[in-house]
């Protein structure tokens, strides 16, 4: 009979890959970005993906059961599993042994799950509210995953927090963008302050454009300053997002409600070689 501590080892193991699986099936371009990082830090990343991807889930896809009932539940079981060190939920038990393992502030998780809940009953937002949404379900987790890639040093986390939280806005506003309108149309929903998606014009969507790219810029800057192994993974993701921008760009505004934009994997293969190829001769 295997010892105990082999057949956590084995709990571990499958909790671990279950994250992975489950980044693989609903996002093959972070999956990408996520295996061009440091083997010894790819698992942790798919862990938090894994947990805010579940999350996401709950309050984007499980119309017709309810959705209150099943986040405050999975609310409770990621507190107790932060707790206690271990969840029968594989998910949430990898994503506790990151927390623990790179000291992630548990700020950063009550910050990220108000948000997620935040979309089972806000269906509009003033600026306030749309800062404070964009804080806590895209920020938040740059610096979940920030304080991975530097590996737990408090210094360089500290010095690249400016720039990880721009990324991660920079992110959350692309998505918007492109499901504008699965959320507007499907869900109900409005992020954009001041804007009403029902007659969005081209210089309501511009100005939108620039906000994004503002926020790629200085993200930009935080990226060329990362630990070697780990900046070429981030920077594939910031030009895929930056692509995707481009993409957007190209959609009048009066099309932006009637098609999901993406960036053709024609175009990914290409931007996988060109960025490999920067990193490789230092040109990031």
């Amino acid at each position: 009979m295997k010892r105990r501590s082999d057949r956590l080892a084995i709990f571990d193991g499958m909790s671990q890959a279950c994250s992975v699986d489950l980044t693989k099936r609903y996002s093959t371009s972070f999956s990408k970005s996520i295996g061009a990082l440091g083997k010894d830090i790819q698992q942790a990343i798919f862990s938090i993906y894994g947990f805010v991807r579940l999350a996401d889930e709950i309050v984007d896809s499980f119309q017709g059961f309810d959705q209150k009932q099943l986040f405050s539940r999975i609310k409770e079981q990621t507190y107790q599993a932060l707790d206690e060190g271990i969840s029968t939920n594989p998910i949430l038990h990898a994503f506790q042994s990151v927390v623990h393992q790179y000291n992630i502030e548990r700020a950063h998780i009550d910050q990220f799950l108000s948000s997620m809940e935040r979309d089972l009953t806000e269906d509009e937002h003033d600026q306030e509210s749309y800062e404070s949404y964009i804080t806590g379900s895209a920020e938040v987790v740059g610096l979940m995953c920030l304080k991975v890639f530097v590996r737990g040093d408090e210094t360089a986390y500290n010095e690249l927090k400016a720039p990880a939280i721009r990324l991660g806005a920079a992110f959350q506003k692309v998505n918007f963008l492109r499901d504008v309108q699965e959320d507007f149309e499907k869900l109900g929903r409005s992020y954009f302050p001041g804007v009403d998606l029902s007659c969005l014009d081209a210089e309501g969507k511009r100005q939108i454009e620039a906000d994004i790219e503002a926020d790629l810029n200085a993200a930009y800057e935080g990226i060329i300053r990362l630990p070697s192994d780990t900046r070429f993974g981030v920077f594939l993701a910031y030009r895929l997002y930056s692509k995707l921008l481009d993409e957007i760009r190209q959609v009048p505004s009066s099309e932006i409600l009637n098609r999901r934009v993406r960036v053709p994997d024609g175009k990914k293969a290409l931007l996988w070689v060109t960025s490999y190829t920067r990193h490789r001769l230092n040109w990031v």
